[in-house]
């Protein structure tokens, strides 16, 4: 999390899109004819035909909520069985599972922050018997603790739980894929890794984090797509930009975001493959990411861009001291006064 919203609804002109992992779509709500997409370099998107004739048995419903957060559905087809990933707005997600006419039973939550787990009480007090999964102790209504390695099945949908400690010290990432099937994998990254960017270190050591995306996520099938859980694309890009001028992926995929940003619709997912190409945080051992940070150790490569990143967003958005103090109360840096 990086802002505190000003409210639950999204600016988002686009409230949905379903995106197909195996054959890749985009279905656009509100009687919007779907578009089957097509991804190209950098995960620019064209259009190809009317009609989403997606065969996927995994399918993602991107939900956009509060001012740049994400929220997410993902469907088995066959036995249409969902998993929600990160719920911040319980109502909204409720809303896309009955027009899907999915059964919900499993609530996957990254980290314990209020933006991506205040649904989960009153998800479990609407849906009695709603597993919550995590592997943070504070998360709200957790049922279950996962741990780094263990697997997990939705019908014909695997899932790998991978602990990325950083953002926070409990911090789940999640591996999605299908056994024998050609197609992309997706990873759910929450606040870990994000598209040109990752989630400000707050509970973790340097190396911890260097460890949890250059190791653990760094180390995916390229192919895989990356849901993250926040629209920080063009932020992230114009940082990304200032570390390596001389970057001409960088400077295609801000062209693309920035017109995605005119258009005001989303910019995930991107996939690991584009990420290593843009991305600073995921090329901390490259001489142009080495000299703007002055450092040679990959630690501490990830940790001079954290702290310039830090300058950069300040410098283009200083919060008032009344907004910092409400960000850290969001966070859980500060106690709730005790009532007498």
């Amino acid at each position: 999390m990086e802002r505190p919203p000003p409210s639950l609804l999204s600016s988002r002109k686009v409230p949905c899109l379903a995106v197909g992992v195996r054959t890749p779509c985009l279905g656009l709500e509100r009687g919007t004819p779907a578009l089957r997409k097509g991804f190209g370099s950098l995960g620019a998107p064209r259009r190809e035909d009317a009609g989403c004739q997606c065969s996927a048995t995994m399918k993602v419903k991107v939900i956009p909520v509060l001012e740049d957060n994400y929220m997410y559905l993902v469907i088995e087809e066959h036995t249409r069985e969902a998993v929600a990933v990160d719920v911040a707005v319980p109502k909204r997600l409720l809303e896309i599972v009955g027009r899907e006419g999915v059964s919900l039973t499993t609530v996957l939550t990254t980290h314990y922050h209020w933006d991506h787990a205040r649904g989960n009480a009153e998800l479990a007090r609407l849906r009695p018997g709603l597993a919550v999964l995590g592997a943070d102790e504070r998360i709200c209504s957790l049922t279950r603790k996962l741990v780094h390695g263990e697997e997990l099945r939705f019908g014909a949908i695997h899932v790998r739980c991978l602990l990325t400690p950083g953002h926070t010290s409990g911090h789940m990432s999640y591996f999605l894929w299908e056994e024998e099937c050609p197609d992309p994998p997706a990873v759910f990254s929450g606040d870990a890794l994000s598209v040109a960017g990752c989630g400000l270190r707050l509970e973790s050591t340097a190396q911890q984090m260097y460890e949890s995306l250059t190791v653990t996520l760094g180390s995916l099938p390229p192919e895989t797509k990356v849901f993250c859980g926040h629209e920080h694309t063009l932020g992230n890009l114009e940082f990304a930009q200032k570390v390596e001028p001389g970057n001409d992926h960088v400077r295609a995929k801000l062209s693309w975001a920035k017109k995605r940003d005119e258009d005001d619709l989303p910019t995930v997912p991107s996939t690991l493959s584009e990420e290593l190409l843009y991305n600073p945080f995921l090329r901390v051992a490259e001489e142009p990411v080495r000299k703007f940070t002055g450092k040679a150790a990959p630690a501490e490569v990830l940790e001079a861009l954290c702290k310039e990143r830090a300058s950069f967003q300040r410098a283009a958005e200083p919060l008032q001291p009344q907004a910092r103090a409400l960000l850290a109360l969001q966070w859980g840096l500060l106690g709730t006064p005790r009532q007498k």
